[in-house]
């Protein structure tokens, strides 16, 4: 159980991070995700920035997040089925590696409906 809430005090750390660095003048290219979803801002380390207002630099950023996401549920499926097939006995592993891609899948659902009512809530702004 203490797996969980670390890994979901995990993710909230780096959205908090993500956050922090989106409100700076400049923010790092988000091609520095690693496969298993982890967040190397070390890796972005003499990468060049990229301008907030930048489309290319937001969509990758997201783009890389489903990316880790979808590694991170088909890590924990290949687990899940090397248990069910009797290849592996490490049920525990399994469903801990099944817990990180729940937590990790509604941590993206949240900021994907934070982005979108933020987007509704600009398209209804008066000019």
């Amino acid at each position: 159980m203490s797996s969980i809430v670390q890994v979901q005090q995990e993710l909230l750390g780096r959205m908090d991070q993500i956050k922090q660095a989106a409100t700076g003048p400049a923010i790092a290219p988000a091609n520095h995700f690693s496969v298993d979803g982890a967040l190397g801002v070390e890796g972005a380390k003499g990468i060049g920035s990229v301008e907030v207002g930048n489309q290319d630099g937001f969509r990758t950023a997201f783009a890389d997040v489903f990316k880790a996401v979808d590694a991170q549920q088909h890590k924990a499926s290949a687990m899940a089925e090397a248990v069910d097939s009797g290849a592996s006995d490490d049920l525990v592993g399994a469903m801990v590696e099944s817990q990180k891609a729940s937590v990790a899948f509604s941590a993206l659902m949240q900021v994907r409906n934070k982005v979108t009512g933020a987007f509704e809530e600009v398209m209804r702004m008066p000019l």
